[in-house]
């Protein structure tokens, strides 16, 4: 809210990347330019950002501020129609938090669901359940660093529904009771959500804080707290906090979705006008940082971390409010440092790369300071030939600049980016828009329109030269002269801190030559031979789904959708998939999702990136039990490319040796990881568990993973893109007989196809463990991290009355252990359940239940589970708890065909596949009839103790007790 930090995954291509691993950047897409002529609004105070900007604000959002200080934002929405999504944002977090406090923001967060002035503790979350809102998914809340974030997300546009929703944010804004007894009961779960991210990963980021910034406050606020505090906190402690950051001022009520306008600031106003002003809290700070700190090497090592050099520079903060000025600059840059980093994919895709990958990018560390960073991912013991490649790539990039190709293929991206996002405009969903207001309330990022955007691009589209874009990014990136080296990895490296700062030295002193500019092609796929005749046309009338056959076999199902606008999603089925793994080639599919990363045969992926550059195409392949799939989304102006791309992808694979050299370091650094949490352990060991070590099922020695190759591929799956049966769907905003003869054109001008799916039925074959005896796994992560996993066989889902009350009993089980091992025993944070019966596998299925609890608290966790299946099968459950499970399902239901995605789900194997169809009309009504005996009878079926496989994971270095 005060600031402008991202967190997230690999922030390390575009300007606001901060600390590696971090924070993340806003999207190329989001950085609307302005004319270099474009005036500079002058700073006054006050309460929105774009009152202070000169872009113009959205005019279809409503912003407003009571007399007490408190904010809000409306917009009237309709996709999904009948929905909408409530936010309550508090600026504070983890920073406003004094050392005695560290860890009471999150704390207060989860004190929301235990008890205000209207309602009693452990109601909210069923008052919503009652609603159709599961905890979770659709009711939840975070903590940040600078803020908390309260989400209701409202299956329906019901005005009550709203009324109540935002009478809980009221009640969580001012009417906590925070009574002691419930503070100590939420502590354990506290404890336990910390116990759980505690990991390799989470030290890793704590060091690279004290060594980047050290002695600044951030670095010693992560939001899950800290032991001494958590343990210890009182109830006076989190109301003395509340008290003081939980005011009017401090709060923003943001409503997105299918309600006018009037009734949702009415029914704001309601309950928070009222709200008593309070003084709004101090701003933290987030430093000190030292933007002189340079030359110092650290090296942190620990088994599960694959090999990464960082190497930095800190500068001074720089102070760049949300102006046309400034986006014009920041595109720029952005266009910069996304060459830099193209350069460096290009590298790590290469038949001999001297890295796993590679970025480049500068970014905001708060308002304290800024951070440029090169990171480089390498093989184990490879870091010396990744940094001085990745460190002579930048050099040549900074002394001789860009070409025009690179600028024009940034630029291509950028522009189609806001063309689509102007030609949807009408149609973006609540979540989009939601977005949308909180980077206004947490960014200060002004939301204008996407045809504005697109205008102001447009118009500044001659100033973007190359000599802009590198002028842009020598002056936004801290030039990296002696600068801070950090090493990660297993092993220290040869040679030690030295070494590092050698290597390093040594390689900024060489000479750099100019890049040689790569020759531009066309994309080399376009006529594929005569299109392809018609022998079948027909609507399936229930959901107006049409229903081609071409005669090459080819089946094309397509539904016309108003529901996003210049958006086409699509899906391939190709028959084949996991079916064609045997017990004596249980890895013969294993290499297909890296077929794309092999190019084509004309194009290599990296060619295909730069020919393929500002359209909205894309090539991948997955792999399901039965079918290869690909799938994504596209625009009708690139539709036809986009089957273009697909049909060459099928017929004519690059196998190329860079994808197989790729797939080999993954392998290698999976293996060296798999243990390190207990549901990694887990996850790697289960098939072979229940599955008696069935080869399919299993995982396989790291070195038949390495012995794989592209040809071994293509001798099994080389028939099936040749000639195995093929479906496909389209959905959304297109002209069906445009769609058609484009289809026509590429896959159905194939060669004759096999007209149906195998049933490999001798395949479809899977079996649960005879064997009961509890197993015990082993992790290399924390030690005080256990896993326990129970699992009972169930059955296939070709009963849909059965499946449904299996899904339900899935819901009714976790709703169980959630009250019985989250809030009476405190034991673990998010206990789960899950009913999965196969649709692929005759007579399989299965029931897990999943805790992650303190390996001392096993044997309470086992027992506490095994009484609440006891009386799950014991006596019916109440009306009230079978509501609350099957509510948010029914709502589910209702709202499925809401999203072009929804819809895909039944087009894509409308043909193949048409019970699909008749299962989703009849669910909602089978599920609506399941009742309180049913379920109890269910649990009495299928979770017996005899039944019952348990496998338990503990640290290598535990406790020998659990033995």
């Amino acid at each position: 809210m005060r600031g402008r930090e991202r967190f997230g995954a690999l922030p390390v291509v575009t300007r606001y990347s901060l600390l590696p691993l971090l924070f993340l950047a806003s999207p190329l897409c989001a950085q609307e330019p302005a004319p270099p002529e474009s005036p500079t609004a002058a700073k006054v105070q006050s309460p929105w950002p774009f009152q202070d900007s000169d872009i113009p604000v959205d005019p279809e959002f409503r912003f407003g501020q009571f007399a007490n200080g408190m904010r809000y934002i409306i917009r009237q929405n309709d996709r999904p129609e009948q929905t909408a999504l409530v936010r309550m944002v508090i600026g504070s977090g983890s920073l406003a938090e004094t050392d005695a406090e560290r860890g009471l923001a999150h704390f207060l967060e989860h004190m929301a669901f235990n008890g205000s002035t209207n309602v009693p503790e452990g109601e909210m979350v069923k008052l919503l359940e009652r609603e159709g809102l599961a905890f979770g998914a659709d009711t939840n809340a975070s903590t940040g660093f600078e803020e908390t974030v309260y989400k209701l997300d409202l299956p329906r546009s019901d005005p009550a529904l709203l009324d109540t929703a935002l009478m809980l944010m009221r009640e969580t804004a001012s009417e906590l009771l925070i009574a002691p007894e419930a503070v100590d009961r939420e502590r354990g779960v506290i404890l336990s959500e910390r116990r759980d991210r505690t990991n390799f990963s989470l030290k890793d980021t704590l060091d690279q804080f004290e060594f980047t910034t050290p002695g600044a406050r951030y670095g010693d606020r992560l939001p899950i707290g800290v032991p001494a505090v958590l343990e210890t906190a009182s109830a006076d402690d989190l109301r003395k906090f509340y008290r003081r950051e939980y005011v009017p001022a401090n709060t923003v009520v943001l409503v997105v979705g299918d309600f006018d306008e009037d009734l949702i600031k009415a029914a704001i106003e309601k309950h928070f006008s009222s709200w008593q002003a309070a003084p709004l809290p101090p701003e933290p700070a987030a430093g000190p940082v030292d933007v002189s700190r340079a030359g110092v090497t650290d090296i942190h090592l620990d088994p599960a971390l694959s090999e990464r050099i960082t190497v930095t520079r800190l500068s001074s903060w720089q102070n760049e409010p949300d102006l046309v000025a400034n986006r014009r600059q920041n595109l720029l840059r952005s266009i910069g440092y996304g060459i830099v980093n193209r350069r460096l994919l290009a590298q790590a895709r290469s038949a001999e790369p001297p890295f796993r990958g590679a970025g480049f990018g500068t970014g905001d560390i708060f308002e304290e300071a800024r951070s440029t960073n090169l990171v480089i991912d390498s093989a184990d013991g490879e870091w010396s030939k990744g940094l001085t490649a990745a460190a002579f790539t930048l050099r040549q990039a900074l002394h001789f600049g860009f070409t025009k190709a690179e600028v024009a293929e940034q630029v291509a991206g950028a522009l189609t980016a806001q063309e689509n996002a102007a030609a949807s405009a009408g149609t973006r969903t609540n979540a989009s828009l939601m977005g949308t207001a909180l980077s206004l309330v947490s960014d200060e990022q002004i939301p204008s329109t996407p045809a504005s955007g697109l205008e102001r691009l447009r118009a500044f589209l001659p100033y973007i030269t190359p000599a802009a874009v590198l002028e842009a990014v020598r002056r936004d990136a801290a030039p990296l002269d002696n600068p801070l080296i950090r090493f990660r990895g297993r092993t220290m490296p040869e040679g030690g801190f030295e070494a590092l700062r050698r290597t390093w030295d040594a390689t900024v002193a060489g000479s750099v030559e100019p890049l040689a500019e790569a020759e531009q092609v066309p994309f080399g796929y376009t006529d594929f031979g005569p299109p392809g005749a018609i022998v079948s046309d027909t609507v399936e009338p229930r959901l107006g789904i049409r229903q081609i056959r071409f005669e090459n076999g080819v089946m094309l199902n397509l539904k016309r959708t108003e529901l996003q606008e210049d958006r086409i999603a699509f899906e391939i089925n190709l028959d084949g998939g996991s079916l064609l793994n045997t017990p004596e080639n249980p890895l013969a599919t294993a290499m297909v999702p890296v077929l794309p990363v092999g190019g084509l045969g004309k194009h290599s992926q990296d060619e295909l990136q730069s020919i393929l550059a500002g359209r909205s195409v894309g090539w991948s392949l997955g792999t399901e039990t039965d079918s290869f799939t690909a799938s994504g989304t596209t625009t009708a102006r690139d539709l036809a490319l986009q089957l273009q791309l697909l049909t060459a992808g099928l017929t004519d694979p690059g196998y190329r040796r860079e994808a197989e050299i790729q797939y080999r370091r993954n392998v290698a650094n999976f293996f060296k990881s798999k243990d390190a949490s207990p549901s990694g352990a887990l996850g790697n060991a289960l098939g072979g568990i229940i599955s008696d070590n069935d080869p399919r099922f299993t995982l396989q020695p790291e070195d038949a993973y390495m012995a794989l190759d592209f040809a071994k591929l293509r001798d099994v799956i080389g028939g099936r893109l040749a000639s195995g049966a093929l479906e496909v769907a389209l959905v959304g905003d297109l002209e069906e007989q445009a769609a058609i003869d484009l289809v026509a054109a590429s896959l159905g001008a194939l060669p004759r196809r096999e007209a149906e799916f195998r049933p490999r039925t001798e395949a479809r074959q899977r079996a649960f463990t005879a064997d009961r005896t509890p197993r015990m796994l082993r992790h290399s992560g924390e030690a005080d991290q256990a896993l326990l996993r129970l699992t009972w066989p169930t059955t296939d889902d070709s009963d849909l009355a059965l499946d449904a009350r299996l899904t339900i009993l899935e819901r009714v089980v976790r709703l169980a252990l959630q009250e019985e091992l989250r809030e009476r025993l405190g034991k673990t944070y998010s206990p789960s359940a899950n009913s999965s019966t196969s649709r692929d596998y005759s007579g399989y299925g299965t029931f897990a239940i999943a805790a992650s609890v303190d390996v001392a608290d096993v044997g309470a966790t086992r027992e506490a589970i095994a009484a609440a299946l006891k009386r799950l099968r014991g006596e019916a459950i109440d009306t009230d708890m079978l509501d609350r499970a099957r509510r948010p399902l029914l709502e589910t239901y209702d709202n499925a065909l809401k999203s072009n995605g929804g819809w895909l789900g039944l087009v894509s194997r409308a043909q193949s596949e048409s019970e699909r169809i008749t299962r989703f009309l009849r669910a909602r009504e089978v599920i609506a009839e399941v009742t309180t005996e049913e379920i109890r009878q269910t649990a009495d079926r299928f979770l017996q103790p005899g039944a019952l496989l348990e496998v338990l994971v503990i640290p290598e270095q535990g406790d020998q007790s659990q033995e």
